[in-house]
């Protein structure tokens, strides 16, 4: 299956250890995958939904990674409300499997615990997600 990885490059570094575990746990899956990245979180639902609309698209899944670190302002609450409600709202109407990998954290420490390879490594998980969510639709809409 092939797969599309959107991820928001405001968090350069965790968004690039995101991707890696996401695409080891695809490619370690005999999946394939096209990275496409765009500026921040608020952005990916954007992204997914004009790349699944062109007449061409050919992904079975999409993958969606980025961080959210709390500020000093309710920006933190509207980015990660929004940009969590786009995406359910959009994949669950067009039957797009999705892997969240959008993290929502306190500080960059808890950013890094929870994107890091050694640690809990949310890339992988949020693509082993989309892949199964993929096979469940093949499953049932093939």
């Amino acid at each position: 299956m092939k797969f599309l990885l959107i991820e928001a490059e405001f968090y350069k570094d965790l968004a690039d250890e995101l991707a890696k575990g996401a695409i080891d746990a695809l490619e370690a899956a005999g999946h394939t995958v096209e990275r496409v990245q765009v500026p921040g979180v608020l952005e990916i639902p954007i992204a997914l939904s004009t790349i699944f609309e062109a007449p061409n698209h050919h992904y079975d899944g999409c993958i969606a990674l980025g961080c959210v670190i709390r500020g000093e302002t309710s920006h933190y609450d509207i980015v990660a409300n929004e940009s969590a409600a786009a995406l359910m709202h959009y994949c669950t109407k067009h039957k797009i499997p999705l892997g969240n990998g959008i993290l929502t954290v306190e500080d960059k420490k808890q950013a890094w615990v929870r994107a890091s390879l050694e640690q809990k490594n949310k890339g992988r998980d949020a693509a082993l997600a989309a892949i199964k969510l993929a096979e469940i639709k093949k499953n049932y809409h093939d």
